[in-house]
């Protein structure tokens, strides 16, 4: 995505500096060029980290979509240069060049799916709930498979698992092996082999309802 013609609307951020917090009112939206952002979330009592975003990815539309306060801390993890979009030079963006534009809200549409489909795992407070709940996202987020079969196989890791369900590694660790123990899961080194996917589905259904 060629967006040469913005820099003006680039700003920088030093290692830990907050670039927004969670409840205070927005008006900007960020693309990150350079650096690592970590966006984290109070859930109870605890603040947890709910995602951390690479170059390339987009932060804080809610502010500009829907006018709504921050839903979330934004953080750089390290040295972040981003190009800042207020309401203002976003329809400047939107007017002068449609093909990043229309690029740009793909990235809307998807990026709140994605927010909203992991707050929907950290909702859960029941831990097996919350590891199943990971597996069921990661099946939506590639569609159907062309097979009809119940098992899935997904290329990722225990940390992976353990990062979206905002879980230690050992937690996480300890809920796969509890499903390896009752044969729902298979555990490799770089996949998981889910024998049922629809029994994760019933799992999690009746978790979410009490």
């Amino acid at each position: 995505m060629n967006l040469e013609a913005f820099e003006r609307f680039a700003v920088g951020y030093q290692p830990g500096e907050i670039i927004f917090c969670e409840y205070e009112p927005g008006d900007a939206f960020y693309l990150i060029q350079q650096g690592r952002v970590q966006i984290s979330k109070i859930m109870g009592d605890i603040e947890k980290t709910v995602d951390v975003l690479q170059p390339g990815e987009i932060f804080g539309e809610m502010a500009i979509l829907e006018e709504a306060p921050r839903s979330a801390t934004a953080i750089a993890v390290e040295r972040v240069k981003c190009l800042e979009f207020n309401r203002e030079n976003f329809e400047i963006l939107m007017r002068g060049n449609p093909a990043i534009a229309l690029k740009l809200l793909k990235l809307f549409t998807k990026r709140i799916y994605d927010q909203r489909r992991r707050f929907m795992i950290l909702t859960l407070d029941d831990t097996q709930a919350r590891v199943a709940d990971v597996f069921l996202m990661l099946n939506e987020l590639r569609g159907q498979p062309e097979d009809e079969t119940d098992e899935r196989v997904f290329s990722t890791t225990q940390e992976d698992v353990a990062h979206w369900a905002g879980l230690s590694t050992e937690e996480t660790r300890h809920v796969l092996n509890h499903f390896v123990s009752q044969r729902r899961l298979e555990v490799e080194n770089d996949r998981i082999i889910l024998k049922n996917i629809n029994e994760f589905v019933r799992f999690v259904n009746s978790r979410r309802k009490q």
